[in-house]
């Protein structure tokens, strides 16, 4: 979706709407339109006003849609069809913890703000020429509503909710063992003028990172159920959240662990998850390894025709940093703020939508989050 023409893209918001009111019905027949006041979570309906309102703000009420990321972000924006929009739903200037006192837009207004913003979105969209400037922000309403869309889904893993991941791509199918990797000079980035106008990616995509690789072995699959809870018997580290023993049952291990609200037994070649950089490390201390550094994931991700990724968030040694030449796109508040707080992951999820699924994405949290479908595989130098 990073180079859709404008029907394909017209198309692909409409989908991916349909999947964020399937999600947001899940939390409806569960009752659980108040969720806990934690910092992992966001109440419902401030999620869905966020979304119209990004909407709405990055294309509707955008006064220079045309002058693409060169556009000046101070410039006025047209006024919100919802009056409070930019007191209510502007995540950049809306601390998190009021977001569960502010007077929000209710389920039936919500949900109309939605729908108006999207046909506004639609609309203008329609005008739009393939080679448009103004796409970039098409495409940037989509990467982050597919974002939210995510986080919709571990936040009903953390409350127990039922849901269904219904967008969800077949899982990846993984190598065996290692691929030894010569050294190299390897380049990560891109060049903005190079994209041009036909083709989206994030700012902290965007410079250059040049690395000198030694020789290294990366393992061809994430570290699985069964090779992690080994680490867990023998260190007595801690259970991963949505995990606890269980007893033994055939073809799974003696563990099982909770799925929106339902236990299951854990299969040893399923990929571990809910595992944090921190539990990582620990890993890969015992089991005299480490994680690859971010340069050698993307390396291996884009030349090795084995190296399948996918079904977990995967955990680099890196801290989430700009490359060469980074320059905030218009949307300042995406990248810069976390720059040096923050891990980075690289891959995608069984949650992820496949509109943000995509090689170049980097992913970043902080270091001890364990509710996020994050996991790993290991390199040895």
């Amino acid at each position: 979706m990073r180079q859709a023409e404008v029907n394909i893209l017209a198309q692909g918001l409409k989908t991916l709407r349909s999947h964020t009111l399937e999600a947001y019905a899940h939390y409806q027949r569960a009752a659980a339109l108040t969720v806990p006041l934690e910092q992992e979570f966001n109440p419902p309906l401030w999620e869905l006003g966020h979304l119209a309102w990004f909407q709405e703000y990055w294309v509707a009420r955008n006064q220079q849609r045309d002058r693409g990321i060169l556009q000046d972000i101070k410039h006025p924006r047209l006024p919100s069809i919802v009056p409070m929009a930019d007191t209510w739903y502007d995540s950049a200037h809306v601390a998190h913890d009021l977001r569960w006192s502010l007077p929000l837009l209710q389920t039936e207004p919500c949900l109309n703000y939605l729908q108006h913003t999207l046909a506004e979105t639609l609309a203008h969209l329609a005008c739009e020429t393939d080679d448009s400037p103004s796409l970039y922000f098409y495409w940037l309403a989509l990467q982050h509503e597919a974002m939210h869309l995510e986080a919709s889904t571990y936040m009903a893993q953390a409350l127990g909710i039922p849901f269904e991941v219904s967008w969800a791509p077949d899982a990846p199918r993984y190598g065996d063992g290692f691929n030894n990797l010569p050294s190299i000079e390897w380049s990560m980035g891109a060049d903005w003028n190079m994209l041009g106008d036909k083709s989206f990616c994030f700012d902290n995509e965007v410079g250059l990172r040049k690395t000198h690789l030694e020789r290294f072995s990366i393992a061809l699959h994430p570290v699985t159920w069964g090779e992690y809870l080994r680490f867990i018997e023998a260190t007595r580290h801690r259970l991963p959240p949505y995990v606890r023993p269980s007893t033994v049952t055939a073809d799974a291990l003696p563990f099982e662990i909770n799925t929106f609200g339902t236990w299951h037994p854990i299969h040893s070649q399923s990929c571990a998850t809910h595992i944090s950089w921190d539990d990582a490390q620990a890993y890969c201390r015992w089991a005299q390894c480490r994680l690859p550094t971010e340069a050698e994931w993307d390396y291996a991700a884009r030349t090795q025709t084995d190296f399948s990724w996918g079904e977990v968030w995967e955990w680099t040694a890196d801290t989430f940093s700009p490359f060469d030449g980074f320059s905030p796109h218009p949307y300042a508040e995406y990248s810069e703020p976390w720059f040096g707080t923050r891990k980075v992951l690289r891959g995608a999820a069984h949650a992820t939508h496949p509109y943000l699924r995509n090689v170049h994405y980097r992913n970043f949290f902080t270091p001890e989050r364990r509710d996020i479908y994050a996991g790993f595989r290991v390199c040895r130098t």
